[in-house]
């Protein structure tokens, strides 16, 4: 609603949207047995493909189509993200493949680089990702003296060296004025050291607030739900300003090395700015990072020719997609990232956890 008051028109464009969610999940749903139960009569058995994954692809293509388009593509990139690490896991199951120690870290390092770079040079200002949510995180973080032809420098810096052109003998009034500057920095030093007193004495009286005999944990119950909420909410901020630390400063120093600014040095300014993915290494958020650089570097390739666009392929890779979990989710559910399997069991109404498997067991099992 945008921070207004919805009109009419809002108002039934929201209940339009969630009556097309809800048809597009029953649609998933209701296809899914449909095709599952149609092969199987027409067939007359199941195989490793029609046991789970070709009625998960017929029944994708058959509800993506109700979705709104401007959703299919975030729908597209979940499930992908999602089918991406169940594949891996799968692959890793049999012996395939083995862990990469960093692999996430390196994962996110080349996509954070690949992406820097475009907005660097100015690429999603003239091409169909210029709306995309990837490059509005990207100047939060980053900021906007980054973005390619920022012609708006502070005004403050130009006054300040005209000020100081203007007034050289600023120097000596300083000099002579250093005592104070001491005295200031006394005052605030001691201011510093009793707040960070009154910090302890407050955490002191939170720990010993009331705690119930039924409770695990050591202090009180205040102190422990406050101590659960700063951690998570430091470690975003810490990951915040130890990448914007390493990008802005590596930025720099290419910057200064080179004697130019251009959108190249994105890349080992990206892959630097990975070192501090490592601290908290998340694998959903690097394969999130990867498909939304590759979603926006074949978005930049069809606008300068380089890749042909291909009509259905964002309904293609997400049927694609949902057909492989579907799959691993009838025969191989330990393969499932957690929360995936979580979903999947709230929106069968915990069918799919206590169906039986003996059949399958021949097809992979």
């Amino acid at each position: 609603m945008k921070g207004r008051i919805p009109t009419k028109d809002d108002i039934k464009k929201t209940i339009y949207g969630i009556v097309q969610s809800t048809a597009f999940l029953s649609g998933m749903g209701f296809g899914y047995s449909l095709f599952l139960c149609s092969l199987r009569k027409l067939l007359g058995h199941f195989n490793i493909l029609t046991v789970s994954a070709i009625p998960a692809f017929l029944s994708s293509v058959f509800s993506i189509l109700i979705e709104r388009p401007s959703r299919r593509t975030l729908l597209s990139l979940y499930v992908s993200n999602v089918a991406t690490e169940t594949l891996w896991n799968m692959a890793k199951s049999r012996n395939w493949v083995q862990n990469i120690k960093y692999g996430d870290v390196a994962i996110y390092s080349v996509s954070m680089a690949l992406l820097l770079m475009y907005y660097k040079g100015g690429h999603h200002k003239n091409s169909d990702s210029k709306s995309d949510s990837m490059f509005r995180v990207l100047r939060f973080v980053v900021g906007p003296y980054e973005e390619k032809d920022y012609s708006v420098r502070s005004s403050q810096a130009s006054s300040f060296y005209r000020q100081v052109q203007n007034n050289p003998n600023d120097g000596s009034r300083n000099r002579s004025g250093s005592w104070q500057t001491r005295k200031q920095k006394n005052v605030i030093f001691h201011l510093v050291n009793q707040m960070l007193r009154v910090y302890k004495k407050i955490i002191y009286k939170i720990k010993c607030c009331d705690r119930h005999n039924a409770c695990p944990h050591p202090f009180s119950c205040l102190y422990y739900t406050m101590q659960g909420a700063s951690k998570m909410f430091s470690i975003g901020l810490g990951i915040q300003i130890s990448l914007k630390l390493a990008l802005n400063a590596s930025l720099c120093i290419l910057r200064r090395l080179t004697g130019k600014d251009n959108p190249s040095h994105a890349i080992p300014a990206g892959l630097i700015a990975g070192i501090a993915f490592t601290r908290y290494p998340d694998t959903t958020v690097a394969l999130y990072v990867m498909w939304k650089a590759a979603q926006i570097t074949y978005n930049l390739g069809i606008d300068k020719g380089v890749f042909p666009r291909v009509p259905g392929f964002t309904e293609f890779l997400y049927s694609f997609s949902t057909a492989v979990l579907f799959h691993a989710a009838i025969l191989e559910p330990t393969n499932l990232r957690p929360s995936y399997w979580k979903f999947l069991h709230s929106i069968s109404g915990g069918r799919i956890a206590c169906m039986s498997r003996g059949a399958t067991r021949r097809v992979g099992t």
